[in-house]
């Protein structure tokens, strides 16, 4: 599918701040409108192309930015994440719950196809925790966990209810070197990086042996990208989609690390809520039905991508 003029939501946060250049790369600068309700707005954002502020929990606000911009795409990433979420959950509920329902509402009206993340946060602890099926039990413990459930099921309701285009994957932990943590469980894997080149040594929040799913952001906007231009035909799941590339645990980055950084330590100062929500998630999903029905293949692994992590944050 080729979108026609997209907006972004949460366009400030983790993924949005590379999928948004990534979009007006592919697609023209002017076909890609940026929002995000931060006032601190990077001047590359703001003068590459189309920005507004929006609170994407005022449907009226919203509405009449997707009819002015004719809107045909909307990835929708607006939210607030787990650790986040467990502080203010109420929060977390009517930023994650009513963003979404309001997207989803003006797709049904305008006819516009949407992408909405779930997230490995989908899970709970009853879920088998090694190759996680693509259809599996979701019992979440956190809220974050909750709204990404009840998101993956809104989805599917409009999409089988009003015949929205709505489609979205399970991300795992996400590791970026452009914009920094927004207060996710798998945050360490990328501060771990900023604190390797800036002191070398890290504090960890998590015990050691702690998998998680993980995947470097190159491969998380492919696979974006990838499910919206997928011919929709192929699409047996549509919405939540496992993605996978990579699963490791503190020591195992630590040790990556010291491949390219002389003298790195890290201790550990376990942070009770942030474990109790790695521990109810998987150590790696099966994403054999993301390879089967859109071509889906990560490129990058530990290796590879600790190298390019620690070449971008200057270590040569």
């Amino acid at each position: 599918m080729q979108p026609k003029t997209i907006l972004v939501t949460g366009a400030l946060g983790q993924i949005g701040a590379e999928l948004v250049p990534e979009l007006r790369l592919r697609y023209g600068a002017a076909n890609v409108v940026a929002t995000d309700i931060r006032p601190d707005v990077p001047a590359a954002l703001r003068e590459g192309g189309p920005f507004r502020a929006l609170d994407v929990t005022d449907l009226k606000a919203l509405g009449a930015l997707v009819r002015e911009f004719r809107i045909g795409t909307i990835y929708h990433l607006a939210a607030l994440l787990s650790a986040v979420g467990e502080a203010n959950p109420k929060r977390a509920w009517d930023l994650n719950m009513g963003g979404l329902v309001n997207v989803l509402e003006l797709a049904r009206e305008t006819g516009a196809a949407v992408f909405h993340p779930s997230s490995i946060g989908a899970f709970g602890p009853d879920t088998p925790k090694k190759r996680t099926p693509q259809v599996t039990i979701q019992r979440p413990t956190s809220m974050y966990g909750v709204t990404k459930v009840a998101g993956e099921l809104l989805c599917d309701y409009y999409a089988r209810k009003f015949g929205v285009d709505a489609r979205g994957v399970r991300f795992p932990g996400i590791i970026s070197n452009v914009a920094p943590p927004g207060g996710g469980t798998t945050d360490y894997a990328v501060e771990i990086y900023y604190e390797a080149v800036r002191r070398k040594a890290y504090t960890c929040p998590l015990r050691a042996g702690t998998f998680l799913d993980m995947m470097y952001m190159p491969d998380a906007l492919h696979a974006a990208i990838g499910l919206m231009e997928a011919d929709p035909g192929r699409l047996r799941h549509r919405n939540a989609y496992n993605v996978s590339a990579m699963s490791f645990d503190p020591e195992m980055i630590a040790a990556e690390i010291r491949r390219h950084v002389a003298g790195f330590t890290m201790d550990y100062r376990v942070e009770p809520v942030k474990q109790a929500i790695a521990d109810s998630w998987p150590d790696a999903m099966d994403d054999s039905a993301a390879r089967e029905d859109w071509d889906w293949k990560p490129g990058y692994d530990l290796a590879r991508m600790t190298a390019d992590m620690l070449r971008v944050l200057g270590v040569r």
